[in-house]
């Protein structure tokens, strides 16, 4: 038979998840051979339990807390859940920017402003704040365009008002160090590990109530069997440090390239402190969905906007939120990794490129 030819794929993608690494497999293998329910008296749920209490004791020290504030959790959304409803503060701020999951977690939720990059109005949240003690929401840094939030001083701000800070570190986990919060979810599909397993640091355990109840697991802040190999697999990728420092290079050599190419082009929050991996590109009167697909059929995978809405494509709130009107449905996200190469940027511009004069003459 003869050989069908396949298009090279290139994955421009990181944000939504990254390839699990295989130091990350070969722990989730390990532990999925392992007999025995880790609530379990006998000598296999020991021995399970203790592969669990490594892990949390691995996880804990690249995180920098002590092993008891770790409560694993299915992933991102659920840890931010459990923060999100196991408080007992009578109100909540969240900034407008915020994940889909915290968002929609809670309709009583006042939203806080951000200026033009998308960084939050510290007077709107020192206002918010005077009413009194409330449970505080932020990104660490966002989930389209990477931009980083300015952690330590909202960390002072909700502290002295009395209140809790709630971090969504989702996308800077092992990007950048923790921030010192009340509460910290992480999840292991966005760093190597593998997807449904996550964590909520919590600094002060009496501060949280359990949301799912059961047989007292993870200090009966969260019931339910634990996900062993999860755990397994996210603990063996925090060890696996990855190194960032020529990331940043390649993604600014990549939006440089594409003003060049296309003047017209909008590099959004350029000018903001950022992950090292995130380009947010506008290319004006070109749908974002339209361009993501050009693009999946010139063989490069990249997002419009957060890649947690079932695979629909609409315009973006956080953008929006940022005053940028019709340009916040023209903009795709564009995340690389370590393991991102010369000749995928290389190949991601003349796809990109090819595809904006094809458009851009449609759209004109």
């Amino acid at each position: 038979m003869a050989e069908i030819a396949t298009k090279t794929r290139i994955y421009l993608d990181h944000a939504a998840t990254t390839p699990v690494l295989p130091a990350a497999i070969a722990a989730m293998i390990e532990a999925a051979a392992v007999i025995g329910n880790p609530s379990s008296v006998h000598a296999g749920g020991r021995a399970a339990n203790a592969l669990v209490e490594t892990a949390r004791d691995a996880i804990a020290a690249w995180a920098g807390v002590a092993p008891d504030a770790i409560v694993f959790t299915s992933g991102g959304t659920e840890a931010l859940a459990l923060a999100l409803h196991g408080t007992r503060l009578p109100r909540l701020l969240v900034s407008a920017t915020e994940h889909s999951a915290v968002l929609a977690a809670r309709s009583d939720a006042a939203h806080i402003p951000v200026d033009g990059d998308g960084l939050i109005d510290l007077a709107a949240l020192e206002s918010a704040l005077s009413h009194g003690p409330a449970l505080v929401a932020v990104q660490h840094a966002n989930n389209e365009t990477g931009v980083v939030q300015p952690s330590a001083i909202i960390a002072e701000m909700v502290a002295a008002s009395g209140g809790l800070l709630l971090v969504d570190a989702v996308q800077s986990a092992g990007k950048l160090p923790l921030p010192a919060a009340d509460f910290v979810a992480v999840s292991a599909h966005k760093l190597g590990g593998p997807p449904g397993i996550g964590a909520l640091i919590v600094r002060n355990p009496a501060t949280l109530t359990a949301v799912q109840k059961g047989g007292g697991q993870e200090r009966g802040l969260r019931g339910g069997t634990p996900n062993l190999p999860g755990i397994a697999g996210f603990a063996a990728a925090v060890a696996a440090a990855s190194d960032w420092s020529a990331v940043a290079a390649r993604r600014d050599t990549l939006e440089a390239s594409l003003h060049t190419l296309h003047p017209g082009v909008r590099s959004h929050c350029a000018a903001a402190p950022r992950l090292p991996n995130f380009a947010s590109i506008g290319l004006p009167g070109v749908k974002a969905g339209t361009q993501v697909m050009a693009l999946d059929l010139a063989g490069i995978m990249v997002s419009a906007g957060a890649a947690c809405s079932s695979g629909k494509v609409a315009s973006s709130h956080v953008l929006a939120a940022m005053g940028l009107g019709e340009a916040a449905g023209e903009a795709i996200r564009i995340s690389l990794a370590p393991s991102t190469t010369d000749d995928d940027i290389i190949a991601f511009l003349a796809a990109w490129h090819d595809m904006a004069n094809r458009l851009s003459r449609k759209a004109a």
